[in-house]
């Protein structure tokens, strides 16, 4: 088959290269000891090597490994009183420390390399920050926003629930609506359009294990995009564990949440099957949401070299559109939705799926392969004032990624490789709104005014080495190639107004350098240098008469990063600080220049320069009750280095968007089944227009949550909780409009406003069969 031909091609040339022999390298029978904070040995920890389950901790709390498998290794420790954690295993009868999992805030104890590696970085030391689910379970469960805000460097605009614009160190803020400039990828499977696109917003974060965020363009085994990359993964059973869970909530604003889980996992299948439905009015006048996912993951081992994974969601939203509000309105009655959009009840209906199949494969003890194939659809309608959006795109494509280790130099030496093919075909159509003449029942379909598609190809080639210089220092060297391309084709315009036209991006060439150095094990050091890019999306770059600008070219951004992470006190006390630089040339910039027109542009360049600060401690009081309190703080500069506008001249004025102070901190308290989540999050003004003469105001919001969780028997948990958020109903802008723009007698519509005080509580039932 294809599948074989390409596995057995490039086996051949890796030896080629390399000139080494795979199964060369083996290791001796070794083994570890896994304690708990008090040195006491733990029994019963599960030992995993890539979610396979290789051993298990005696009552010495001593686990071995197999004489066959290649060290140096990352394994993960699995038990269900401590918290999981990732460690750099070299044979050398290591002793690792668990820590139980009341402790909220202290997530995951491990060494910098493991810590820097996290799960989507396999054996890389790429610098990124993971939120696990017991972190992101300390806030609402309707969204991800408050948590992933917690992130020093990660900003998220929230207009409303389906409306949400990520920021990375001030990547993203010039985007008018939506996500671009980041990857981000679903068990591996990516969810970023051909267009660039990211939306979040229909991922269950009660469904989530992890969430993975890495800053900048460091990930290049995910591309190179300048604001960053995001790995989603998905909560699955331990092998031998099979349950049924479900979460109910209610709140403020007829909010009412439902998820549904049944999993269950054996050594060889592991299935899970979840769905959430999730419903409420909004606080503003045509903000109703309602959302229904249904997801379906699976694993099936075929034997130790090979196991198959499927993965399947569905989901099927609408959302009514409030809109932005100009000042006068914010300030009087934020509730209110923008006028026209509440006169035409515009909304928007989507159907999304997602379905990726991937097979892993060990070709020897050093040499492996994981290769998934994924298709993608989106059916979305939009009325809104101007006009009718109508569109779907299909999309596919293939990853494939070759890992290795070999000797070199006398050392142990990891290499990936592989490549990843993405193409979508994106049908849309604009069509007339006569919401004006549908007696106040909303938007009604007039005349077509558009009818395009288009067509966008994506290749990524990468290879990433990761080398130990010495016991103490460890590099990793990285190269992307990246090939875009754009087929424009018009089905509405005929003749010479036919404006159907193709545009081929010249291949771009990204590198990366990490390096990291462990002083001991409580004191690291690590340096990056990396390439970044993002093209323009083929609506920037078409004019107002949709004709394609060929001189439009891509941003080009060069990385430099240095940081450190200290542990104290037992590795009770957590610190960690990083400084960047990120020069971006060729900034693309949208111009509006209508309702629903923009002109894109290369319009200068960029420098963010920021200081990012993270800090926690856990206290155990007693063995029954612990404080743990957090404070993470981000100080930021970006600047426009050169912008000119027409006739103004913009340069050196602050970045619009993005603010240059932000900070956030609480207490986590537990006793004994009991929780207490407090939090804080201050975010400094921003500058709303480019000339930097509008400012936001800094706001201030405070939430709390407590829990209770039980296990009634052995078979039967349950949990109660309760929360409120903006405890002092703070009225903010969640997000800003930048360089907004008025038309007829209207004032620019500059705000969107945050949710006054609101309230939520939920029970949670969990069966183990």
């Amino acid at each position: 088959t294809f599948m074989t031909m390409e596995f057995t091609f490039f086996n051949t040339i890796f030896v080629l290269l390399m000139g080494v022999s795979f199964n060369a390298c083996l290791a001796q029978s070794v083994g570890g000891k896994v304690l708990d904070g008090e040195e006491i040995p733990i029994v019963g920890v599960m030992v995993f090597l890539k979610d396979v389950k290789i051993s298990e901790t005696d009552a010495e709390g001593v686990f071995t490994i197999a004489d066959s498998i290649v060290l140096p290794v990352y394994l993960e420790l699995r038990h269900p009183s401590y918290l999981s954690i990732t460690v750099y295993f070299e044979g050398k009868d290591a002793v690792f420390t668990l820590s139980s999992k009341p402790n909220f805030q202290y997530l995951e104890e491990v060494n910098l390399v493991g810590r820097l590696r996290n799960a989507g970085i396999e054996n890389g030391i790429v610098s990124s920050e993971k939120i696990i689910s017991q972190k992101i379970e300390a806030y609402s469960p309707i969204n991800l926003v408050a948590a992933m805000n917690e992130t020093p460097g990660v900003f998220i605009h929230s207009g409303a629930l389906n409306t949400n614009r990520i920021t990375i160190r001030g990547v993203g803020s010039r985007t008018l609506y939506g996500t671009n400039k980041i990857r981000a990828y679903f068990n591996g499977i990516p969810i970023t359009n051909g267009g660039g696109e990211t939306s979040i917003d229909s991922y269950d974060p009660e469904n989530l294990q992890a969430l993975e965020i890495i800053k900048g363009p460091k990930a290049t085994k995910y591309g190179t995009n300048l604001g960053g990359t995001l790995l989603l993964t998905s909560k699955q059973a331990d092998s031998g564990e099979s349950y049924f869970r479900s979460n109910l909530t209610v709140g403020s604003f007829q909010l009412i949440k439902n998820s549904v889980t049944a999993a269950t996992a054996t050594e060889k299948l592991s299935l899970n099957l979840s769905y959430e439905y999730l419903e409420t009015d909004g606080f503003r006048e045509n903000s109703r949401y309602n959302r229904k996912n249904l997801l379906l993951t699976s694993k099936y081992q075929f034997n130790t070299n090979n196991d198959l994974s499927l993965l399947l969601k569905f989901t099927d939203a609408y959302a009514q559109i409030a809109s932005s509000l100009g000042k006068t309105a914010f300030e009087e009655d934020p509730s209110q939705a923008a006028f026209i959009w509440k006169a035409a009840q515009g909304y928007e209906d989507n159907n999304q799926s997602l379905v990726g199949l991937g097979l892993n494969h060990q070709f020897s003890k050093g040499f492996s392969n994981n290769t998934s194939v994924f298709y993608t659809y989106l059916d979305h309608y939009e009325p809104r004032p101007f006009n009718i959006l109508d569109e779907f795109t299909n999309g596919y494509g293939a990853r494939t990624v070759f890992e290795a280790n070999f000797p070199l130099l006398k050392k142990l030496a990891n290499l990936e490789f592989g490549s990843e093919y993405y193409s979508d075909g994106y049908n849309w159509k604009t069509i007339e709104n006569r919401y004006e003449e549908n007696n106040g029942n909303g938007s009604l379909e007039g005349e077509l005014i558009s009818d395009n598609l288009e067509i966008r190809n994506t290749l990524n080639v990468f290879a990433s080495l990761n080398y130990p210089i010495s016991e103490k220092l460890n590099m990793q060297l990285g190269l992307n190639f990246n090939s875009t391309s754009y087929n424009f084709k018009d089905n509405f315009n005929l003749g010479g107004a036919n404006k159907s036209a193709k545009r081929n991006f010249e291949p771009i060439f990204a590198p990366n350098l990490n390096l990291l150095y462990r002083f001991n094990e409580n004191l690291n050091a690590y340096f990056n240098f990396s390439r970044g890019f993002n093209y323009p999306s083929l609506e920037e770059t078409l004019s107002p008469q949709g004709l394609i600008n060929l001189n439009l070219g891509p941003e080009n951004g060069y990385n430099y990063e240095v940081g450190s992470e200290i542990y104290g006190f037992k590795k009770r006390l957590y610190l960690k600080i990083t400084a960047y630089i990120l020069s971006i040339e060729d900034l693309l910039v949208a111009k509006r220049v209508g309702e629903d027109q923009y002109i894109g542009r290369n319009a200068g360049k960029t420098e963010h320069k920021g200081i990012e600060f993270q800090s926690s401690y856990y206290y155990p009081i007693s063995k029954a009750l612990y404080i743990s309190p957090f404070l993470n703080a981000e100080f930021t500069d970006h600047t426009f280095i050169y912008f000119v506008d027409g006739e103004d001249d913009y340069s050196g004025n602050s970045l619009t968007g993005v603010a240059d102070l932000k900070i956030n901190g609480g207490i986590n308290i537990g006793l004994y089944d009991f929780r207490l989540h407090s939090n804080f999050l201050y975010v400094g003004e921003m500058p709303m227009n480019d000339a930097n003469t509008l400012f936001s105001d800094s706001f201030t919001v405070f939430n709390i949550k407590t829990a209770y969780e039980r296990q009634v028997s052995k078979s039967f948990k349950v949990g109660l909780n309760f929360g409120i958020n903006n405890i002092t109903d703070s009225k903010y802008a969640a997000s800003i409009l930048i360089n907004a723009s008025s038309f007829g007698n209207s004032e620019p519509r500059y705000y969107y406003p945050g949710m006054p005080r609101n309230w939520y509580g939920g029970i949670n039932v969990k069966y183990g069969i």
